[in-house]
């Protein structure tokens, strides 16, 4: 992969995807309704998160901000887990074009943290605040994971291989990504999107 591929990446999949993700969560809305917490407390779960001061503690969110985006994740999730079938059926609704099944399954295995085929709220807060508010190094780190498909601390592409030796690492990956402006402006879109 070439650096003008991996700027196509990420300015593509994850800026817009997450973007119109949010959008159609309802959740670049500034008017919240009031009755959010009522809401919330008579919604009957499969999984109910941890508490919001815990996440709010290990995210970049503040307590309402975690109570929107809980609601939104609930309307697309009843149950407070997603997996990857239903995971794949929303993020096709972004792409209707082309098949975006294989790229959203990568990145379904991104949030999917602990592996164990489902993606709980909070997987899917605490990877929104580093692609939102986390640091540059933050965001780099997350899309490495990403672009790790079988996890072994290497991405196997040829052009941001510094040292030759055939695996981009993630020091080579964060380099790279540093140098080049695009995709370091990439990363600040996500600044001012919630």
């Amino acid at each position: 992969m070439n650096l003008e591929g991996l700027e196509m990446i990420v300015v593509l999949v994850i800026i817009v995807g997450f973007v119109k993700a949010l959008e159609h969560l309802g959740l670049l809305e500034d008017n919240f309704e009031d009755k959010i917490e009522d809401e919330l407390e008579m919604t009957t779960v499969c999984h109910r998160p941890e508490g919001l001061e815990q996440l709010e503690a290990q995210t970049n969110f503040t307590k309402r901000e975690l109570q929107v985006l809980y609601r939104g994740f609930k309307n697309e999730c009843p149950s407070g887990v997603v997996n990857e079938e239903t995971f794949k059926q929303i993020y096709a609704q972004f792409f209707p074009h082309g098949d975006a099944s294989m790229y959203a399954h990568y990145l379904f295995n991104a949030f999917d943290t602990a592996q164990n085929g489902s993606v709980k709220f909070e997987d899917f807060v605490m990877a929104l605040s580093i692609l939102l508010r986390g640091t540059v190094h933050e965001k780099l780190r997350w899309t490495f994971n990403l672009y790790d498909i079988n996890k072994d601390g290497y991405i196997n592409k040829e052009k941001m291989d510094k040292n030759k030796d055939g695996v981009v690492t993630l020091d080579e990956f964060i380099e790279s990504c540093q140098e080049d402006d695009n995709i370091m402006r990439s990363l600040q879109l996500f600044e001012n999107v919630m």
